[in-house]
């Protein structure tokens, strides 16, 4: 297991990214459930909405974890560079508690702008990390 040890960073960051994802949701559902909705259901597309903004961070973390996941412990297991990979993986996990706060506090507009950019940023990361993993592969 001291193989893993050099990982620290982004392993942590992949715990740390589920245990956002986990205590969003049923903040997310007390949201929903406050404006009569049934489970599942999803909040009129207002983003002056915090129910909506707090719905669409959950889901775009759930939508984005599984990816962050898979590329990270490709990278790891694949012996990626761990200075890179605590690196990306870092910073990855800084991009998307930036956005998540500006979900929460509405800053900005539902499109383009700092939440986009800061979405970009863990995009990248991720990508960069995949086509390591994948060089590494081969």
């Amino acid at each position: 297991m001291e193989v893993f040890s050099a990982y620290s960073h982004a392993i942590a960051s992949m715990v740390i990214f589920t245990l956002i994802i986990l205590v969003l949701s049923p903040f997310s559902a007390l949201a929903k459930a406050g404006k009569g909705l049934a489970p599942g259901a999803t909040p009129e597309q207002d983003y002056s909405d915090k129910a909506y903004r707090l719905n669409r961070a959950y889901l775009n973390g759930t939508e984005t974890l599984p990816a962050f996941v898979a590329v990270t412990v490709a990278a790891i297991l694949l012996g990626v560079s761990p200075f890179w990979v605590n690196l990306l993986a870092s910073v990855a996990l800084i991009a998307r508690i930036v956005m998540l706060v500006i979900h929460m506090r509405g800053i900005g507009q539902p499109h383009s702008g700092v939440r986009s950019v800061t979405y970009v940023v863990g995009w990248a990361c991720m990508v960069v990390m995949g086509v390591m993993a994948l060089v590494a592969a081969f």
